[in-house]
């Protein structure tokens, strides 16, 4: 009787009569791409950038929006973007592209080609180390003590993990790949001339033609997720590039108190709950540097799930300075949801940095060299001593204090 109570074998089949109960995450891990959460249960997706899912805990979770906060000139953040949209492809994901600025169809053309020879992946993970190791028996001899007993730096923090892919940037992804993806496209001035402008709830009109657009794919693919799917179930990974800027027809980068002041909050309030309610996730660049009222930026951080700044060193100080010379910018991690938990899933560092190197972008913790060697001159270690007055204080763990210490 307890046998069939609980839905187990009887002894007689050789097996216990207690078995474990199969949760449902489990089922849908089946889907290619994805892999269900340890801490939250929540399923997980890759964001293409496998440095990028370890800082944020383990990937993107669906149903969730990521929103980068680009930087200055917009190189590093439409680079993210396309890591996103090109690990939809390897993994078959649907993918919707908008863009006000440049036609989805170009984009995808210059997505990065991914490495799926794995003996090159371990030539350039042991090319790399043999040269940090080298690096360290050099320094070995000149650096103080205190700073052998730190964690050593990782070349790749997530070289490791096995969740997500590699990807060239110098190489585009060939057109045959493409052809085996299901996307769709949503161009701004396109929409505009095929339909008249409208402009319901004070949200302008590209923003109301891109969730009616984002919602009958959701509908009509079969993504909803309160209707169960007749066919294998997928992902739609969404990307909207430049979302705020005055290309869709919002005034909030170019004036302090801007007409439509609600307009992109209003937005991003429904596809939420587009997204709660579907198979799908959704990353969205926004000029942040550009909005002047700070206070649509708090309401836009607050509407969003993931926010993560990139701050490039090109035109600034930080790009002459000594000390990130092995870096090209600053990644700051705003905020990570709370799913099923009090607390969110937070990286063991807070200290992060950005390299683009020939082949691979990655994400590292800022390592600033103590710079301890007898050819640098005492002038230059002045110099350093003052580069560090300008560290912000999120990046500064490693340099905080008033005086620098010259061995």
């Amino acid at each position: 009787m307890a046998a069939l109570a609980t839905g187990g074998a009887t002894p007689s089949d050789g097996a216990t009569s207690f078995q474990r109960k199969v949760p449902a995450s489990s089922r849908l891990a089946a889907i290619a791409g994805t892999r269900p959460s340890v801490r939250h249960g929540q399923l997980l997706l890759s964001s293409g950038l496998p440095s990028l899912d370890c800082v944020l805990g383990g990937g993107l979770a669906v149903g969730t929006l990521l929103l980068i906060e680009e930087d200055k000139y917009g190189i590093y953040s439409n680079l993210l973007f396309k890591y996103f949209l090109a690990e939809g492809i390897v993994c078959g994901h649907n993918l919707f592209v908008a863009s006000a600025k440049e036609d989805p169809a170009d984009i995808l053309k210059e997505l990065p080609a991914p490495l799926f020879d794995d003996v090159h992946k371990n030539q350039v993970d042991e090319k790399e180390t043999a040269i940090k190791s080298k690096q360290e028996s050099q320094e070995s001899m000149k650096i103080a003590w205190r700073y052998q007993n730190l964690p050593k730096m990782e070349v790749s923090p997530a070289a490791s993990a096995r969740f997500g892919h590699y990807y060239d940037v110098s190489k585009t992804v060939s057109p045959e790949l493409l052809k085996s993806i299901k996307w769709h496209r949503f161009f701004l001035p396109e929409e505009m001339s095929l339909h008249p402008e409208i402009k319901t709830c004070n949200m302008t009109c590209g923003y109301t033609r891109l969730l009616q657009s984002i919602q009958r794919i959701i509908y009509q693919e079969g993504f909803d997720g309160s209707y169960p799917q007749k066919k294998q179930k997928n992902i739609l990974r969404i990307g909207i590039q430049s979302l705020g800027s005055v290309l869709w027809g919002d005034d909030i980068c170019c004036a302090d108190n801007p007409e439509d002041i609600y307009s992109l909050t209003k937005f991003l309030y429904v596809l939420r709950g587009l997204l709660r309610m579907s198979l799908s996730a959704c990353i969205i660049t926004v000029p942040a540097h550009l909005i002047q009222n700070k206070a649509i930026m708090e309401r836009v951080t607050n509407l969003s799930d993931t926010v993560v700044g990139l701050e490039s060193f090109i035109g600034s100080e930080r790009e002459t300075n000594p000390l990130y010379k092995d870096y090209q910018g600053l990644i700051h991690v705003h905020q990570i949801p709370r799913l099923n938990s009090l607390i969110c899933d937070v990286s063991g560092t807070k200290d992060l940095a950005f390299r683009l190197k020939r082949k691979l972008f990655t994400i590292e913790r800022l390592h600033l060299p103590p710079d301890l060697s007898d050819t640098v001159s005492r002038s230059s270690k002045q110099d350093l001593a003052e580069s560090t007055k300008l560290l912000s204080s999120g990046c500064g763990a490693m340099a905080i204090g008033k005086k620098h210490l010259d061995f």
